[in-house]
């Protein structure tokens, strides 16, 4: 059955209105976000006002039309800003210990200087609005409503660390200053990546590093994507310095390691192609399913409630490592029963250490509730076993390496030939927008991107954090894709051609029929960390392609020692709050004082374990079946 992607801009949110308004980090990111999927602005430029009036919401959205109920979105610093203080982007960090995972490569708690936690909140709500239509346009009771808060993006951000800091067992590496990148003799920072340690152990070698320090480097390296921190032997850093670029370019082409020179922001506004951070396009078979029957038999069963819109979807996830196992773990969330696809044997990543209860706490971070099937994919047996599995779901979610999925029969186009309506999505590195791509891993990509220098203030030399950032927003743009493509599939695969006298819109009415006549097109959903960069990285480039400077200044979201630990003061008030000493005070006093004197500040979580006690979030963090802990949806519904 011949099967093709249509090139036509397709987009779910056509003939919908919307409006958003607030602090533009937040809900700039959600007016944007919403345009690319086709809704229309009621008011362009609304500002930057104080959103509905409801208590605590810094920021609002509306979405309606196309025969919708619509959905509200409000969006908060968090609940408890009134009594502790956590009302920005500085505080949010400081408090759920983003500043401290960022800042153990530096031994230090560090502010990053780009607005992670504000942007991830904006995702999120984009994807609760996505949900609650989508449960509407299924017919289920579906949410009015969704409610998100910055402090629980943050605490998504830090979750596989707060995990592992709750695990029954210690650190199986050392949590200590240190890591990439590197520096040749001529000045070039790079990042090295290679998931191999032959490759690893050649690389070296070829630069003639010492044998101690190649054999002692690995594991703080191999490590350093659940640590963030990798101390390896100053023996490394040393040995790159001796040699000019073009030696170390050799030796990762030799060994098959991989290289990357950090790029500058002003470096990728230059080549910027606009892209949105997903790309979404029907698939159309020879035969479609015939109008107003359901997509599959899951989709049939339990129905959409406002706590579970995505009830009575299957998702099967083939997954590896952070980035589409938390898109699933999301859709999870939101109520679809999540089939995570497995190699003979299990994960092996079930075993990395430390555990709860015999299982990985960074495992579980991303993988709780989900039920597991073992699929040799290489075998011809199981990929048909797959392919009848995916025959009766809803959406097919991989990030399998480039060209993998085609090699093996597993493409697209093989899944719509046994099932015309599933969403097929794929999680990638690079989503093949640059020719010259390195390997597609977090740290290489941030420092292709210039995400090395946006997150580090003047002052500081660019480098990528270590700590996962990309992944992670890579993660949940995945789940944005994911539902786009849900709700253009339920709205008959026509939300692309646009107009209210046109196909938008229609068959999304209650007692329609969730395809409204139109028949049934699959979708293909693709996202990556490039587009999490873009995301990330967006004002920045802004700046720097009208001429600005793109970074933020020397100091910013640096905290203040006090004679216990450290305070964050609030963005809008860090200058005035560095001209207090506070080394002398213990933290709460330091806080207070400044306080006092009409400044934000908060304490800065430098132990993640602590955050179970912190009242900041009383009640918020729970611990799963395993005792690992586990933190909070990111949304609320009503």
């Amino acid at each position: 059955m011949a099967t093709s992607v249509t090139p036509q801009t397709v987009r779910p949110l056509d003939t919908l209105r919307f409006d958003a308004f607030g602090p533009p980090e937040i809900a700039g990111v959600v007016a944007h976000h919403l345009r690319l999927l086709g809704a229309t602005a009621t008011t362009p430029d609304r500002g930057h006002g104080p959103g509905s009036g409801r208590e605590r919401t810094v920021a609002s959205a509306e979405l309606s039309g196309g025969g919708l109920a619509g959905v509200e979105a409000s969006m908060s610093w968090s609940g408890a800003e009134a009594v502790h203080g956590i009302a920005d982007e500085a505080t949010v960090q400081a408090a759920t210990g983003v500043m401290a995972v960022h800042g153990r490569r530096d031994g230090a708690p560090r502010g990053l200087a780009a607005d992670w936690t504000a942007t991830a909140t904006g995702v999120l709500t984009v994807q609760g609005m996505l949900a609650a239509l989508l449960a509407q346009a299924r017919g289920g009771t579906a949410p009015a409503r969704v409610d998100t808060s910055v402090d629980r993006a943050g605490l998504l951000a830090v979750s596989q660390y707060l995990s592992a800091a709750g695990a029954d067992e210690g650190e199986a590496a050392e949590l200590a200053p240190g890591g990439p990148p590197f520096t040749s003799a001529d000045g070039v920072v790079f990042e090295l990546e290679t998931l191999d340690p032959g490759a690893w152990a050649a690389f070296w070698r070829a630069l003639d590093a010492p044998a101690d320090a190649i054999r002692a480097g690995w594991r703080p390296f191999q490590f350093r994507y659940a640590t963030a921190c990798a101390p390896f032997p100053p023996a490394l850093h040393t040995t790159t310095r001796a040699h000019a670029w073009e030696r170390v370019r050799r030796a990762a082409s030799a060994s098959g390691a991989e290289v990357c020179a950090l790029r500058t922001l002003a470096d990728r506004a230059a080549e910027h192609d606009g892209a949105a951070p997903w790309a979404l396009g029907l698939l159309r078979p020879g035969a479609t399913t015939p109008a107003g029957a359901a997509p599959t038999a899951a989709s049939a069963g339990s129905a959409p409630t406002p706590e579970r819109p995505l009830a009575g979807l299957t998702v099967l996830e083939a997954g590896r490592r952070i980035q589409a196992p938390l898109a699933a773990h999301l859709l999870g969330l939101l109520g679809a029963d999540v089939i995570r696809i497995e190699p003979p044997g299990g994960d092996p990543l079930r075993g990395m250490p430390p555990a709860c209860s015999g299982v990985s706490a960074r495992w579980l971070a991303l993988n709780r509730g989900k039920r597991a099937v073992e699929i040799d994919i290489k075998a011809a047996a199981d990929r048909r076993r797959l392919r009848e599995m995916a025959a009766e779901a809803d959406v097919f979610l991989h990030n399998w390496a480039p060209g993998k999925a085609a090699e093996l029969g597993l493409d697209a186009e093989d899944f719509a030939a046994v099932n015309p309506a599933l969403v097929y999505a794929y999680t990638s590195g690079w989503a093949d927008r640059l020719a010259d791509a390195p390997m597609g891993t977090d740290f290489m990509v941030q420092a292709r991107t210039g995400v090395g220098e946006a997150v580090r203030p003047h002052g500081e030399p660019a480098a990528p954090s270590l700590m996962t950032l990309l992944d992670v927003l890579g993660g949940l743009l995945g789940t944005e894709a994911v539902l786009a493509g849900l709700l253009l599939r339920e709205r008959g695969g026509h939300g692309g051609h646009g107009g209210d006298g046109g196909h938008g819109g229609r068959g999304i009415h209650a007692g329609h029929g969730i395809h409204g006549g139109h028949g049934i097109h699959g979708v293909r959903v693709d996202s990556s960390l490039l587009g999490a960069a873009d995301t990330l990285t967006a004002p920045a480039l802004r700046r720097a392609a009208r001429g600005a400077d793109p970074r933020r200044p020397a100091g910013f979201r640096h905290p203040l020692p006090t004679a216990d630990g450290w305070v964050a003061p609030g963005d809008a008030c860090a200058g005035a709050a560095a001209a207090y000493d506070l080394r002398e005070l213990p933290t709460e006093e330091a806080v207070r004082q400044l306080r006092a004197h009409g400044l934000t500040a908060t304490a800065v979580t430098t132990d993640l374990s602590d955050l179970h006690h912190d009242p900041r979030f009383a009640g918020s963090i729970s611990r799963d079946a395993h005792g690992a802990p586990a933190v909070p949806d990111p949304w609320s519904f009503a």
